[in-house]
């Protein structure tokens, strides 16, 4: 599985809205800016002395606030003196100097982008906006700027695809995993009868490399990472759970690393007995003859 599958497969991420993507510090969108391959990221200072643009997107209207950025350059070297020069010339300028952005920003949201003019005032405090920032290969800041958000807006940008994988957000996140040891048939009809003392056969302890169950969702065996599902066969797993970072799952499923190989259970090792997520019986694995097998100790929960 690619890393993009593995985030799609979990509820926390495939069933979040686009606002909770939007917020998510781990959204980052690829984009370009003029000839530059950049990344836009939602995290960026409101800008507090800004030119404020009335503009529209195909019928909606938004103002754009765009801060100060040596990307314009003679926007820039004209900033602090802006407000004595006519407002047809520094509109003109601002569309000349900030073209890259509007294109940037017509791109981002699918929507065809026309100027109007200067916004009338600045966006209130209590209207809800979308303060961006340009990144650039090199990790410096190409322009930053505020939108007003629209419900168009934000289904438009508020994509799974554009939660970066690699962001610490993401990598940290914890999922439990499960070591198993042996997965069989068994008689419903002899498990319906295990009572506490008796021992069951567990004859590929030992025999078959331990595979690990993530989340529930996914097989870790060898180097590899598949969706997983429960096929109802019984399985005899460590009675703890262990974790694993999103991270490192990433890893394993590009080949970056592996699971540390989990060594057969020792002789007393605490184990459970399930069936399609719930417990038939635990105890410790101990042998019976020339096989490894599970002592019961409690049946069920």
């Amino acid at each position: 599985m690619k890393p993009s599958e593995i985030l799609e497969a979990l509820p926390k991420w495939s069933n979040a809205t686009a606002a909770e993507l939007l917020a998510s510090p781990a959204w980052s969108m690829p984009c370009r800016f003029g000839d530059e391959q950049c990344a836009m990221r939602l995290d960026a200072v409101h800008p507090g002395d800004a030119i404020d643009l009335a503009i529209r997107l195909e019928g909606d209207d938004h103002v754009l606030r765009i801060a100060d950025s040596p990307s314009f350059p003679d926007l820039h070297a004209l900033w602090a003196e802006r407000a004595s020069m006519p407002e047809a010339v520094l509109l003109a300028l601002v569309e000349k100097e900030c073209g890259p952005l509007l294109q940037l920003l017509e791109n981002a949201v699918r929507r065809q982008l026309s100027v109007v003019g200067f916004a009338p005032s600045a966006p209130s405090a209590d209207e809800s906006m979308i303060y961006a920032r340009v990144v650039g290969a090199d990790g410096q800041d190409k322009a930053s700027f505020a939108l007003t958000a629209t419900p168009a807006v934000t289904a438009v940008l508020g994509s799974l695809r554009f939660i970066d994988v690699a962001h610490p957000a993401v990598r940290d996140e914890s999922l439990s995993v499960e070591r198993e040891f042996a997965a069989f048939s068994f008689p419903a009809a002899d498990a319906s009868t295990i009572e506490v003392g008796d021992s069951v056969l567990l004859p590929e302890v030992g025999t078959v490399e331990p595979r690990f169950v993530v989340d529930g969702r996914f097989i870790v065996a060898g180097n590899t990472v598949s969706e997983w599902k429960d096929d109802g066969m019984y399985r005899a797993v460590a009675a703890e759970l262990d974790s694993v970072t999103l991270g490192a799952l990433f890893d394993i499923a590009t080949g970056a690393s592996s699971l540390a190989p989990s060594a057969p259970p020792a002789p007393g090792t605490q184990l459970r007995l399930v069936r399609l997520g719930k417990p038939v019986a635990s105890g410790r694995l101990s042998q019976l003859g020339a096989q490894a097998a599970l002592a019961v100790d409690v049946v069920g929960a």
